[in-house]
């Protein structure tokens, strides 16, 4: 507002000095009065209308947008129920069965002794009593009746009613080996020499490829139990040569032939 007075200020005092520069020749010259006493009249400028002032522009109101009020949901009416007495639930009476006092009968003696006698024998099932160790009388007995027998039966003529021999391995190196067998038939009435030739192959020792090859000479004459004669143990041994026993007989054989203290020949 200060700068629109100031402009309209501004331009009527252009105007008013363009107006007076524009009628100064039609503005009477008063001649200058005498000495004595002078008068110098003015004529009065003829008021300029001044230019109407400009409405300034209104401005413009702004919409509003009015936020719609949702009235307030109606109160709920209270519904009100009357509880109706319901008839009381009939309690049921449960009578304890009675319980004898009297003790019961002790089994029979006869149940007791054999109930025990059962889990004994379930119990030694499954802990069996490792083998009593022969004693020296004992084997000195065992080893002279085997001797008489076997005299007597060379001396009767009679024919061996089994077959066996004895193991020995030659010219083992770390790659190949050779397993001889000296066995008898009683079958034949005759002695007999087999020699396998054993190779390293795919197994991870030559030891292991000749204990395979003992079993295989093994199965060929006895598939089943037979007797071996330990002579590092000192004793004979019952073994088997089923094919669900190879990893027992596998591990005797390698404690017979390739222990610490090598012993002789295996005799079966």
């Amino acid at each position: 507002m200060r700068k629109v007075a100031l402009g309209v200020s501004v331009l009527l005092h252009v105007l008013l000095a363009a107006y007076v520069l524009l009628r100064s020749d039609k503005i009477e010259k008063i001649p200058p009065p005498k000495k004595e006493s002078a008068m110098v009249y003015i004529a009065p400028l003829k008021d300029k209308p001044q230019p109407k002032p400009q409405p300034k522009p209104t401005p413009k109101p702004k919409d509003t947008k009015v936020a719609k009020v949702k009235p307030p949901p109606a109160p709920s009416k209270r519904v009100v129920t009357k509880d109706v007495p319901r008839d009381k639930p009939k309690l049921e009476t449960f009578t304890p069965p009675l319980v004898s006092k009297v003790p019961l009968p002790p089994p029979p003696a006869e149940d007791m002794s054999s109930m025990i006698e059962q889990r004994r024998k379930q119990r030694q099932a499954q802990n069996p009593a490792p083998p009593a160790e022969e004693s020296e009388n004992d084997r000195a007995m065992r080893v002279a009746k085997a001797n008489i027998a076997g005299a007597q039966g060379r001396n009767s003529g009679s024919d061996r009613e089994d077959s066996g021999g004895v193991f020995s391995i030659v010219n083992q190196t770390s790659f190949s080996a050779e397993v001889k067998f000296k066995g008898w038939n009683g079958n034949f009435k005759r002695n007999w020499l087999k020699q396998e030739k054993v190779e390293l192959g795919n197994e991870p020792d030559i030891e292991t490829a000749i204990l395979k090859k003992m079993i295989q000479l093994i199965r060929a004459e006895k598939p089943g139990d037979f007797v071996w004669e330990s002579r590092r143990l000192g004793r004979n041994v019952n073994l088997s040569a089923r094919v669900e026993d190879t990893a027992e007989l596998m591990a005797f054989l390698r404690q017979e032939f390739f222990s610490e203290k090598r012993p002789g020949p295996g005799r079966r």
